[in-house]
């Protein structure tokens, strides 16, 4: 049973309410570096590792710190430092290790901090009253399903240059279509496997 419940938890975050195509949490970086397939990759590694990090961190710092201290109210606070910390140290790897994508993302890696996605997944994995372990899984479920998205829109964004596409609807006004249409198909998955 426990094995079905955490495989739902995954398959919920991951596809029924995706984070940006169901939730449209996130989207600054789903609009701005989507632009080719290498920069979302990119993209998505750098969300994974901030928003699983950023998830257990604030788990432990909430439930051992924050709620033994009476200081439930500064959960909002304390979140967005925990996530600012994290990217700035992924910040310094990247530019050290990956110069390449570093460049590649631009003013989207710090824009990570930032990101409504990260901060949400925080707040729900308190707010679902999830364990330790259930919301490590509900993060990655999350983190699957921002690299689905990201990289999905990415390809499609690419096909879509080579398309004899009006010149009033070129760049961001077929991208909100394109993005609108995949939204749209992601509500098919509402109701599978009964979530």
């Amino acid at each position: 049973m426990e094995e079905v419940n955490l495989l739902g938890i995954f398959i919920s975050a991951l596809l029924i309410n995706n984070i940006l195509l169901i939730r449209f949490l996130g989207l600054c970086s789903f609009f701005g570096v989507s632009g080719r397939i290498k920069a979302s990759l990119g993209m998505s590694a750098a969300v994974f590792f901030v928003m699983t990090m950023a998830s257990m961190v604030t788990w432990i710092l909430y439930y051992y710190v924050l709620i033994p201290l009476q200081l439930e109210f500064l959960r909002t606070a304390t979140f967005i430092i925990v996530i600012a910390s994290l990217v700035q140290l992924e910040e310094i790897f990247m530019k050290k290790f990956f110069p390449g994508l570093y460049r590649a993302l631009g003013v989207y890696l710090p824009l990570v901090t930032t990101n409504c996605a990260i901060l949400a997944v925080a707040f729900l994995n308190i707010d679902y009253n999830f364990s330790f372990i259930r919301g490590l899984i509900y993060t990655w479920g999350v983190a699957a399903g921002y690299t689905i998205a990201i990289v999905l829109f990415s390809y499609i964004r690419e096909r879509v240059e080579l398309a004899p596409v009006p010149e009033p609807l070129k760049g961001y006004p077929i991208s909100f279509f394109i993005a609108g249409l995949m939204s749209l198909s992601f509500l098919g998955f509402k109701g599978l496997f009964g979530l």
